[in-house]
């Protein structure tokens, strides 16, 4: 009985993981994708996909939950180890855009279905982990900002969803989308525009 329920459960979490990622493929190609479409690009019936996710906007808010998470790894793991303020900005926001990249077209979605206030909640571990950074690199004199540092971090938090937005608008391209991102970021920080840049180049060699 056990060993059924376990087949059971592991073939409801494979149709599970199917279907979000398939979601996540139809939604950036067509923003507009239904369910219907959804279960039909993931070779399942409707009820399946309502099985897991009650509505549309469920299956949305699930992929950005799950964007979120590999949001705050990327950061975690892009600043680990660095000791420099400035490179730990740097390195951070260009492993974050690397997975920011794959999820721009889902920031739009997610802004009119989860709300701007629920994705702010679900950044703000990352947000309290770029302030720590920040305030470092404000008390070492690395940037210089009227802002303290957790206005600072929500500033950046707002650029870096800016710049996706212009991405998906076409006004920046995708593949310099991360290195513009981490000069932007850098010189919002009160880095100067020749040290962002250079440092930026460097971490991209």
């Amino acid at each position: 009985m056990t060993s059924m329920t376990t087949g059971t459960t592991s073939r409801a979490d494979a149709n599970r993981r199917r279907i979000l990622d398939v979601a996540l493929a139809e939604l950036l190609r067509d923003p507009d994708a239904s369910m219907d479409q959804i279960a039909r690009a993931a070779g399942v019936v409707r009820r399946t996909v309502y099985g897991h996710f009650p509505n549309r906007e469920a299956l949305i808010s699930t992929l950005v939950d799950e964007a979120v998470e590999a949001l705050s790894a990327a950061h975690a793991a892009g600043r680990a180890g660095v000791g420099d303020p400035a490179e730990a900005v740097a390195r951070s926001v260009l492993a974050v855009w690397e997975i920011a990249d794959r999820y721009r077209l889902l920031v739009a979605l997610a802004q009119r279905t989860v709300t701007m206030q629920g994705i702010r909640e679900r950044l703000a571990p990352v947000r309290e982990s770029a302030t720590g950074i920040l305030r470092r690199g404000l008390d070492e004199g690395v940037f210089s900002s009227p802002l303290p540092a957790p206005a600072l971090a929500y500033v950046h938090e707002q650029m870096l969803v800016a710049l996706m937005e212009a991405v998906n608008d076409g006004l920046v391209a995708a593949q310099e989308a991360g290195r513009c991102a981490a000069v932007t970021i850098l010189t919002a920080a009160g880095v100067p525009a020749s040290t962002a840049t250079g440092l930026v180049a460097e971490l991209n060699d």
